[in-house]
């Protein structure tokens, strides 16, 4: 199947994306700054806290979710571990598994974030849109 070639306002498109991208991450990291975490840790709490089907994670199961590297996902446990915010059990059901938990504090941060997260998103509604690719609801262009 041929690809047809982009257009400039498929170009601008892009361009508008990627920055509404960058502004969203810039935001993000300012809003973990100002709570006292990293833009990681963060992430890290937040993939924990929406975790599907359970309220742990492994480490290899986080390194997939945040696209890391899993000794540099180890770091970043033991980073959130020391601050409050996440603690590691072994598994009950495999002692050789290791499950990191969010702790109290750790879900209040998320919680906290997150809501502004949500409310930073709201603000760019619209911004990420894909040349090509009609959203689902929308009528076809």
């Amino acid at each position: 199947m041929p690809t047809r070639r982009l257009s400039q306002s498929d170009i601008a498109l892009l361009a508008h994306f990627r920055h509404q991208l960058r502004r969203f991450l810039r935001v993000s990291e300012e809003l973990a700054r100002a709570h006292g975490c990293t833009a990681q840790q963060y992430q890290l709490l937040l993939q924990l806290r929406g975790f599907p089907g359970r309220r742990w994670a492994s480490i290899a199961e986080l390194a997939e979710r945040l696209q890391a590297q899993h000794h540099g996902v180890v770091a970043l446990v033991t980073r959130c571990e020391a601050a409050g915010w996440v603690e590691r059990r072994a598994s009950r059901g495999d002692q050789r598994l290791v499950e990191v938990h969010l702790t109290p504090a750790g879900r209040a941060l998320v919680e906290r974030l997150a809501r502004l997260h949500r409310d930073e998103l709201a603000s760019v509604r619209g911004g990420f849109a894909v040349p090509g690719i009609t959203p689902p609801g929308e009528p076809p262009r």
